[in-house]
């Protein structure tokens, strides 16, 4: 503690931000829910980017099979909580970081602390907690928090931004009008994903098993994930830059050497949407 600066510290930031912009980043208020895939890169990454503030949450430890995307996933970290493992990570960066962990998870009777002064909230779910899920948005746009998902799919990254004021989640994604929870699941990917860039190179296709609540993952796809949602935290929280917010969406995959900006202008109610949930829930849904 005694060698750490803060302003030397992320005095490389300084030129993308100002020295008033970096003070202002410096105290802003970030929650994460989810600490495993993209959640621990997003703490890492916005923490060097020298926001000081966080909720963080998620109830479970960490495992050998997520070695491959999860940023505090070590052998040394093995059986730990994922919660303490990501606190200690970002305070080893920054240890002015004030942390709050909700290692429960989140829930209706701790929504409202976990967004608690809350600047921003940056959904790092696993894709199955739907029900979490849907509490923390329910709660953000109740509040008008701005929300960032960056979901990793295949090799690239598909983003979606709510602003207040604007299309909230349920507007877009439509989970209510889905009469199972499968069918929300596809409610949600469709969402984030109306392009489906990485569909056309999944080689094994036994493997994004919806009944088993499991999917593939890719470490490149997490680390795209942490630099599309920081830059996005960056812009709301100083207020500059073009945001790109529902109905609209960004899709930028690396294997396809593509971006597709996607606009659903009546969210998953759209009549192309519709088409492209009958095909998803054909394929995820069949035995």
């Amino acid at each position: 503690m005694s060698h750490f600066n803060y302003e030397n510290a992320f005095s490389r930031n300084i030129g993308w931000v100002t020295d008033s912009e970096q003070q202002l980043l410096r105290n802003k208020k970030v929650a994460i829910a989810g600490c495993g895939g993209v959640g621990g890169v997003h703490l890492l990454t916005l923490s060097r980017l020298g926001i000081s503030n966080f909720n963080i949450s998620d109830f479970d430890e960490f495992e050998v099979h997520n070695f491959n995307r999860q940023a505090g996933a070590f052998m040394s970290t093995i059986g730990k909580e994922k919660c303490a493992v990501m606190e200690s990570m970002a305070k080893d960066i920054n240890p002015e970081s004030k942390i709050t962990t909700f290692p429960e998870g989140v829930f209706e009777h701790n929504i409202d602390a976990f967004l608690e002064g809350v600047d921003i909230y940056v959904d790092s779910l696993d894709f199955f907690a739907l029900e979490a899920r849907k509490t923390v948005l329910s709660k953000c746009n109740e509040k008008g928090i701005p929300v960032v998902i960056a979901a990793p799919l295949g090799m690239g990254v598909a983003f979606v931004c709510f602003q207040p004021g604007q299309m909230n989640y349920e507007e877009y994604f439509r989970f209510e009008d889905a009469k199972t929870e499968d069918e929300q699941f596809i409610q949600f990917l469709i969402g984030l994903s109306p392009s489906m860039l990485q569909r056309s190179y999944l080689v094994d296709e036994t493997k994004a098993d919806f009944k088993a609540r499991k999917g593939p993952s890719t470490p490149m796809s997490v680390d795209f994930c942490a630099g599309m949602a920081g830059t996005y935290v960056l812009k709301i929280l100083l207020n500059r830059g073009k945001v790109i917010a529902a109905p609209y969406g960004i899709h930028f995959d690396a294997y396809k050497n593509k971006m597709v900006k996607t606009w659903c202008p009546f969210g998953n109610r759209g009549l192309w949407q519709k088409l492209k949930f009958h095909i998803a829930k054909k394929i995820v849904l069949s035995d």
